[in-house]
């Protein structure tokens, strides 16, 4: 396991806007809301712009003191959302402008997550909620006036609250457009072109309309709208898995008329593998800002291509409360300048929770609910993709009580964050799980956590000269452990591995060489394993005979060597 270079010291409110109308999470009856007091003068149609921020950008919406933004997690649906930074003297403001008709009754609605959310109208009726780690919906309705052609709808946080979250936004009535009431034709021909046990591909044949069709809206069972798209194809995600969804299109013009629904069609979603979703693949080397003379995350970056970090590591602070290192804090301080930096060069970081030393949020949280509670704190502060349990030593991996209170905190933050992949990284023998890594494994599989990667940490086990060999022996005996306790193929269970090296000298003086290094690379693309990454960038400059140090390898290489190497791993 890993201990002096592995884990050193080991230890270690904005508002954000989600999206809106875009996918459903578990069932029909999760659906979006509907309308209340719809207009008699048109059906029913969402006339806000981008309401699921689908297009990756915030046009047309803007916000205050360019604070929204679009991140992937933490969604209600769909594959982006807006997040707004609040601080102590801007709600982080989002709103939109749109064409309607006078004498006329709207419903306002959209998804929320956090402290103190607001949406409404400007100048007109707002309402509120808190919900600090789930999304919770609100809706708001108001009657145009009688001269009335636009109205501003907007989404806020509250002063100094931290960040907010809204998805799937929706304003149902008649847009404006004077004197357009024709509707477009009903799309025809709908039909499933895929699926896979989460997601369902649609296309059907386009519309007429006499000025033009501007959007299709994708409901399920009638009357849940999922997703709206502008072409005549769609991927519905987020569905659970061997369940059977029914499917209509409708078509929609500028002016907010609605067609009359396409055919139905009925799909059941393929069986869940067990565990989590096996396309996630990852090249993500640690970080450590604590130690080590730490390297500048984007210099290494433009010289290797690498695209993601490990960042070590979240602790407790005391009470758990994560911080970094245990000390540092969790926002406004080094590590947020260095993630900001790095996003800005078009990469990302997974945060390391735990290590060897220091103390750790899931041994001291009291229970599984505090533990995931914390999680939260740290996927909200970040906008997180992705989190990495980091679980060693005898207060978590050789506590099996601990072990499961880290599980279940990760089902439930998993559960409270679609799309959000879940690592849990350990330490492994020669050939395979230790006596604790097989309980992880069968635990993960009692509990459903639904863990994605599964990443052993191939060093520091004694395995003397053969790095090559004891990794591969190591990963394939991963391997077997997941098939038997799953019921996985040997396709779905490397697509769960994750694979964590050490650079150079390990503290037991192994020797993974920049060749044996490729090698391993090599393996894990041809097996397309998950997860790729090794301890530490900061010791990714050469040193021969320099020994076990922080800040080289100990070894002859090439500055950033390792790092250039582990860029190449695709899966």
């Amino acid at each position: 396991m890993r201990n002096l270079l592995r884990h050193a010291l080991g230890h270690a409110p904005g508002q954000s806007v989600r999206r809106g109308l875009v996918a459903f999470v578990a069932s029909v009856g999760l659906g979006l809301g509907g309308a209340v007091a719809l207009p008699s003068t048109a059906e029913a149609a969402n006339v806000l712009g981008n309401p699921g921020f689908e297009t990756g950008g915030l046009s047309p919406w803007s916000c205050s003191g360019n604070l929204g933004s679009i991140v992937s997690t933490p969604t209600h649906g769909g594959s982006n959302a807006l997040t707004g930074a609040v601080s102590s003297s801007d709600t982080a403001q989002c709103a939109q402008t749109v064409s309607v008709q006078p004498n006329t009754t709207y419903s306002l609605s959209g998804w929320v997550r956090g402290s103190y959310v607001y949406i409404g109208i400007d100048g007109g009726a707002s309402t509120w909620t808190t919900s600090p780690s789930a999304y919770s919906q609100l809706t708001v309705s108001f009657t145009t006036g009688a001269a009335q052609t636009g109205a501003t709808v907007y989404v806020h946080g509250w002063y100094a609250q931290g960040a907010y979250y809204a998805d799937d936004f929706s304003l149902d009535g008649p847009g404006g457009g004077g004197s357009d009431t024709q509707a477009p034709t009903a799309p025809a021909n709908l039909t499933s072109t895929g699926k896979t046990s989460s997601t369902v591909s649609l296309s059907w044949s386009a519309s007429s309309d006499n000025v033009g069709v501007t959007a299709y809206d994708i409901y399920s069972g009638g009357t849940n709208r999922l997703l709206s798209v502008s072409g005549t194809s769609a991927t519905v995600s987020g569905l659970a898995a061997s369940t059977p969804y029914t499917f209509t299109v409708k078509a929609r013009d500028a002016a907010g008329n609605s067609s009359a629904a396409s055919n139905a069609v009925t799909v059941t979603t393929d069986a869940g593998s067990g565990g989590g979703g096996g396309a996630f693949k990852q090249a993500a080397p640690y970080l450590y800002l604590g130690w080590g003379d730490p390297p500048s995350a984007t210099s290494v970056m433009s010289a290797t291509g690498i695209k993601w970090y490990t960042m070590a590591f979240m602790l407790d602070s005391g009470g758990c409360t994560p911080a970094w290192d245990g000390t540092r804090p969790l926002t406004d301080g080094v590590d947020q300048t260095v993630i900001n930096q790095i996003r800005a060069a078009g990469g990302d970081i997974v945060p390391s929770f735990g290590g060897w030393q220091g103390s750790k949020l899931g041994a001291n949280c009291s229970t599984a609910a505090a533990l995931a509670g914390a999680l939260q704190k740290v996927i909200d502060a970040y906008s997180l993709k992705a989190i990495d349990m980091d679980i060693e030593n005898t207060d978590e991996f050789e506590n099996e009580a601990v072990q499961a209170k880290i599980l279940t905190a990760l089902k439930t933050v998993k559960a409270n964050n679609p799309g959000l992949r879940t690592i849990v990284t350990f330490g492994t023998s020669t050939t395979g799980p230790t006596y604790y890594g097989n309980r992880l494994i069968e635990q993960a599989q009692a509990l459903g956590a639904d863990i994605d990667v599964f990443t052993i940490m191939p060093f520091d086990f004694g395995g003397g000269s053969d790095m090559y060999g004891n990794t591969v022996a190591a990963a394939e005996g991963l391997k077997a452990k997941l098939k038997s306790t799953f019921g996985w193929d040997d396709a779905t269970a490397y697509a769960h591995i994750g694979i964590s090296g050490m650079n150079g000298l390990s503290d037991q003086q192994e020797n993974t060489t920049p060749a044996i290094w490729t090698a391993i690379r090599d393996w894990a693309n041809s097996h397309h394993i998950a997860r790729l990454a090794y301890w530490a960038v900061n010791r990714d400059r050469p040193c021969a005979g320099g020994g076990v140090v922080s800040n080289c390898s100990g070894i002859d290489q090439g500055t950033w060597q390792y790092t250039s190497i582990t860029a190449g791993f695709t899966g």
